[in-house]
């Protein structure tokens, strides 16, 4: 067994440690969301904390890691006499991006269940992560069924497996971590809520700590036995400090005052519902337990809301996580010294409005200047009211204009039924959704067609010799629901940003327009893409990714000027589909066209841009033009490149989901790959 990187030899990362160790004190809180980029020691940290957990006492022979003192009676194993039992050390259990429903919940032989009524359970990932730590790298890239069912446990502390009628149940208390790189697609807001805490952590930038993290990273890969025991000490001491906190902790009390500062808290940072109260509550007095104490201080309502607030204030995928430190003492200050007897007046809310303290409503500006969400697309440099302006180079090209505010857009659809991955837009054979007939299995089986499975098996019970009540089934009977849902898809901007779009302030609107798609695209849980062109050529802007964050960003910046290259930027399109094709190939796509249909430059680049249309409709990809076209007289060359794509034509206008056009519009296409 290899021997793990030692938690306390990971340099700084201190937010990160806290929330872990946090979690080991209180598996309570809820688990720990860890975001940053690659390389920042996420991995390393958590699969390192397993080793400072306690030794776990079992039930000898449970599967399901019974605790002797107090065994489920639930348990599939049970019921467990008292008696035998043994020691071993917390487990990690490393959930896969790639994991079935039924390797994480378990399975039911469902053969035996019908034949014999035995329910024959196979524990899952979730038994095994029982009492321990259930990990899952790059929980963004989960699918949402399996996010669903791992919060579901998590919250109950209990797993549920049914099939057809057949039940199993058993317990599943752990502390779940999650990491994730933001740049390769977020999770929905109502999964962020889930998670108690949330930490960022990122590389440092200080010259000495990233020297310390090279010595102890070669010093490790060199000797990692002798590494380990070097810090061994460090090591005992925190397990020590651990099992203390652990002690101490039903012993902290929560006073009236800490529980108005918390209140008070995430009412001015205006977070939903009241779990967030919940996990700060229990956050901060895990914090003084850790400390120590036995009375929650001020400190430890402060430090709990920047771990626990941070994530629930997102209201869409383009708002950075953060907390106004500023505001955040100004309440806790506001609300000291309260303790039992209601405070003072009621005069003294705190103002959660935008002109608080610190002047953003709590949302520090990120780094690198990406969209906070509303009509946080428009930044300060961009041109006032979104004229654009020249930018001394590239002879015609203007400054990016600032994007207008999103909307909520109609619908468009692939049309066809196709198998890509689980999502919300196009038809598709899926895991989950209606049952729309039955087949025989291929592989395992997963969902049982009941009556189809007794309609293969009983015209042969008396040449079987069925004499009981019970079914007589065979492997051959068993019939596999075929279930029909809805998959992501992957989208494809191709983006005029010549010098025509520029004209009477045109590319405000498109880009509005661009950003309402994108956050459809988000809940949709599709892929991205953005192709754009002007000038001379066309060039991709964003490679197909899962993170609508990177394509507004991209979105933003967006510069126009020059000709309209449009044959370039649909050859462009192209080779990015076909490309995608092989690496992605279940995944179909649904390109974008965001111009007014112009093209020039070059010789007869009208002829050009059609026979670079007819590949897309002789490959049957389904396709859409937004018509940008505006002014009291229209040339209808948009609608031209539609017909010739094999797709539709929508304007600005119709592609609002309150116009009346209609609500849903699927896009047209002359072939389906996939119908």
């Amino acid at each position: 067994m290899s021997t793990p990187f030692p938690f306390t030899a990971v340099v700084g990362q201190d937010d990160l440690r806290l929330a872990l160790l946090l979690n080991a004190v209180s598996p309570a809180v809820g688990g720990v969301l860890v975001r940053g980029e690659k390389g920042t020691a996420k991995s390393t940290a958590v699969r390192a904390l397993s080793a400072l957990l306690p030794a776990v006492d079992v039930v000898s022979g449970c599967r399901f890691s019974c605790d002797p003192d107090a065994p489920d009676p639930a348990c599939p194993d049970g019921p467990h006499e008292p008696g035998a039992f043994e020691s071993r050390p917390a487990r990690m259990v490393e959930l896969p991006v790639g994991a079935s429903e039924d390797r994480l919940v378990g399975a039911l032989d469902i053969e035996r269940a019908l034949s014999e009524g035995v329910k024959a359970f196979e524990p899952g990932l979730l038994a095994d992560a029982h009492r321990g730590i259930l990990y899952v790298d790059e929980v963004n890239l989960l699918h949402d069924h399996l996010v669903d069912l791992l919060l579901d446990a998590a919250a109950m502390g209990a797993s549920y497996v049914e099939r057809e009628g057949v039940s199993v149940r058993h317990a599943a208390r752990f502390l779940l971590v999650g990491t994730m790189n933001p740049e390769e697609g977020e999770l929905r807001p109502q999964l962020l809520d889930r998670f108690g805490l949330t930490v960022e952590v990122a590389a440092s930038r200080e010259a000495d700590q990233r020297v310390e993290v090279v010595r102890r990273r070669l010093a490790y890969d060199d000797d990692p036995a002798g590494f380990a025991a070097r810090w061994a000490g460090e090591e005992a001491a925190v397990r020590h400090r651990i099992v203390a906190a652990r002690e101490l902790l039903p012993q902290v009390r929560l006073g009236d005052g800490a529980l108005r500062q918390i209140a008070a808290t995430c009412a001015a940072f205006e977070v939903d519902g009241m779990r967030a109260d919940i996990v700060m509550a229990r956050t901060a007095t895990a914090l003084a337990a850790w400390g120590g104490r036995t009375d929650v201080l001020a400190e430890d309502v402060r430090q709990a809301a920047l771990l626990a607030l941070p994530h629930r204030r997102r209201r869409n995928p383009f708002d950075a996580p953060g907390l106004d430190e500023d505001k955040l003492d100004e309440t806790l200050e506001q609300f000291a010294g309260n303790d039992g007897d209601g405070g003072e007046d009621g005069d003294d809310e705190p103002d959660p409005g935008p002109d608080g303290p610190g002047g953003g409503g709590g949302q520090p500006a990120p780094d690198d200047g990406g969209p906070q969400g509303g009509d946080a697309a428009a930044r300060p440099e961009a041109a006032e009211g979104g004229e654009p302006q020249p930018s001394g180079a590239g002879g015609g090209e203007q400054a990016p204009a600032r994007a207008a505010e999103p909307f909520r857009t109609k619908v468009l659809s692939v049309p066809g039924i196709g198998e890509g991955a689980a999502g919300r837009r196009s038809r598709a054979r899926t895991e989950h959704g209606r049952t729309t007939g039955a087949r025989r299995p291929r592989g395992a089986l997963t969902k049982l067609h009941l009556a189809a499975t007794v309609q293969a098996a009983a015209p042969h019970q008396r040449a079987r010799g069925r004499s009981g009540p019970g079914l007589v089934v065979r492997r051959d009977d068993l019939r596999q629901a075929t279930r029909e849902g809805r998959e992501g898809n992957l989208v494809l901007f191709v983006v005029d940003a010549s010098g025509s779009m520029a004209a009477r302030q045109r590319m405000s609107a498109v880009k509005g327009a661009v950003l309402s798609l994108l956050l459809d695209a988000y809940q949709r849980r599709d892929k991205v893409g953005l192709v754009t062109f002007r000038g001379r050529d066309a060039e991709v802007a964003l490679p197909p990714t899962s993170s609508v964050d990177a394509a507004a960003v991209r979105l933003e910046s967006l510069p126009t000027g020059g000709r309209t290259p449009l044959a370039a930027g649909l050859l462009r399109a192209h080779e990015v589909l076909r490309v995608e094709r092989l690496r992605d190939p279940a995944r179909r796509p649904l390109v974008v066209v965001v111009t007014d249909g112009r093209a020039t430059g070059g010789p007869e680049p009208v002829a050009l841009a059609g026979r670079a249309a007819r590949l897309f409709a002789a490959e049957g990809i389904a396709s859409v033009v937004v018509d940008c076209e505006s002014g009291p007289v229209r040339l209808g060359l948009a609608g031209q490149l539609a017909g010739e794509l094999g797709g539709t034509a929508v304007t600005l206008d119709e592609l609002r989901a309150d116009s009346i056009a209609g609500l849903v519009r699927d896009v047209q296409g002359t072939s389906r790959r996939a119908a």
